[in-house]
Order: C-alpha cells, then structure tokens, then sequence
C-alpha cells in the first residue's frame, strides 16, 4: 500500500515518462516515414528549377504558369522553394519531435503535413492515443501545481495571494518573455512578432504564418526544436493551470458579492450527484 501523495507522484512521473516517450517514438517513426520522400520532393525541384533557367531565354506564358505549379507543389510538400537542396530537413529528429509536440498538442501549424500514405496513416492512429494522453498529462501536471500551490484556507489567504501572484510572474517570465526573446534574436523577429508567435501556439490556434526553425538561410543548433516543442508541453501546462485558477477566483469572487450562489452550487451537486447514484443503482 502506499499513500495517496506517494501513488500522485509515482503517477505524475510515469505520465511524463509515458508523454516524452511517445513524442520520442513518434519522432522517430516519423522521421523514417517522410525524410525519403521530402528528400525526393527536393530533388525534384532542383531539377525544375534547373530545366527553367536552362529555358529562362525562349521562357513563356505556358512554361511560366507550369513553374508556378511546380513551386506551388512544393510548398504543399513541406519544400522551401529558395535556397538549394542543402538547406536542412524538415524531417530530421528534432523537427519530427518538434511535429509530433504540434500534433498531440492539436496546435497544426499548416506548414508541414505527412506526405506519404504511411505516414497519413500512422499520423491519424498517432493523434487518437497521443491527444488523449497529453490531456491526462496536462490534467496531472496541473493538478500537482495546485497541490503545491495550497488551497485557500481560513488566515492564509494573503499567503496564497502571494504565492499565486509569483507563480504567474514567474511562469510569465519562463513561458511568454523569456521564450520571445529569444526567439526573436534567433529567428531575427521583432519582439512582438515573437510574442505573437508565443501566444498563438499556445493558445493552439496554429496559423503557421511564423514558424521557428523553418528559415532556410539560418542554421540552427540540432535540438532547437526539441526544445521548442518542450518549451509547449509545459508552457500549456502552466496556461491551463493559469486559467484553472482564474475560474476558481472568479467563483470566489461570485460568492463573496452573491452568498446564495454557493448555496445554489452545492444544491446542484447534490443532485447531480443523487442523479449518478440512482443511475448506477438502475
């Protein structure tokens, strides 16, 4: 047997093993799906875009419009059509990681997608078993945050105040100022283009108009977008604790102008929870 506080902990560490895990094979199935057919895709534009400045001389409006269509495919292939074919993959580990985040996170940038059958198919299986179980993370992990936080006890709510208060400047720091930052002097975005990037991905919004680690004049360190895919993971976990407790607060806040309304919230519960009985008992 073991206590309640133990079975949490052992519990929360196996979710994140369990999480890291499955983003790492992902990557790594991923990777051995797409790099071949990204690596043909850009080969193939290579060779278009060779066969077109050959022709660049005797060029017209059919040969013109058939270029187009060949960047056009490219784009939707994941292939940055400027640069050359040195420019990196999009399907090196640290961008199928950087994927596989964006997938169990449903944030969907738009800018790279599976290209080949397996790879669609194992997407899809890869989403059904991954989402849920980056909701049972994000759930764990931010019930272990309210834990250490405390809950608001008669003498203590000044204390809790504070304690809130630093949690939120400091998560702010780590995940919507250090993060930009950042961002901004590798990608070479302004701050506010960072930011933008910094709230849209975590509010899973996901256009895709910025994207780190996608520009092809710029090298980057192996695992930047590993650590971009980890700095979502728990950047969200942060935000849904933050808007767990701004729920909470406002509760509170309800009930301290309105007094019945807690009298009415518990009423309610008792019945839904009569309602669960009977419906077991039938």
């Amino acid at each position: 047997m073991c206590t309640s506080g133990l079975c949490s902990l052992n519990w929360t560490a196996l979710l994140i093993l369990a999480h890291f895990t499955y983003l790492l094979i992902g990557a790594i199935i991923f990777q051995i799906l797409e790099r071949e057919a990204e690596s043909n895709n850009r080969n193939h534009f290579q060779l278009e875009k060779l066969h077109f400045l050959a022709n660049y001389t005797c060029l017209d409006g059919p040969a013109l419009e058939k270029f187009v269509q060949v960047i056009l495919y490219a784009w939707e292939k994941g292939v940055n059509p400027s640069g050359n074919s040195t420019n990196p993959s999009n399907w090196d580990f640290s961008s199928s990681f950087f994927f596989a985040g964006t997938v169990v996170t449903t944030i969907g940038y738009g800018n790279l997608s599976p290209s080949t059958v397996s790879g669609q198919v194992f997407c899809v299986f890869y989403a059904l078993c991954g989402i849920p179980l980056n909701l049972a993370f994000l759930k764990q992990m931010g019930k272990c945050l309210t834990i250490h936080l405390g809950r608001l006890e008669t003498g203590m709510k000044a204390v809790e105040a504070l304690a809130v208060s630093l949690f939120f400047i400091t998560g702010s720091l780590l995940f919507l100022v250090i993060p930009p930052l950042l961002f901004s002097y590798v990608e070479s975005w302004t701050f506010g283009e960072a930011f933008y990037f910094a709230f849209i991905t975590l509010s899973t919004i996901g256009f895709g108009d910025y994207v780190v680690g996608t520009d092809p004049g710029k090298e980057y360190i192996s695992l930047y977008r590993c650590l971009a895919g980890i700095w979502i993971i728990f950047a969200l976990a942060w935000l849904a604790l933050i808007l767990n407790m701004g729920v909470r607060i406002m509760e509170n806040l309800v009930i301290l102008t309105h007094p019945g309304f807690k009298k009415h919230k518990e009423e309610d519960e008792e019945v839904s929870s009569s309602k669960l009985e009977v419906t077991s008992k039938i």
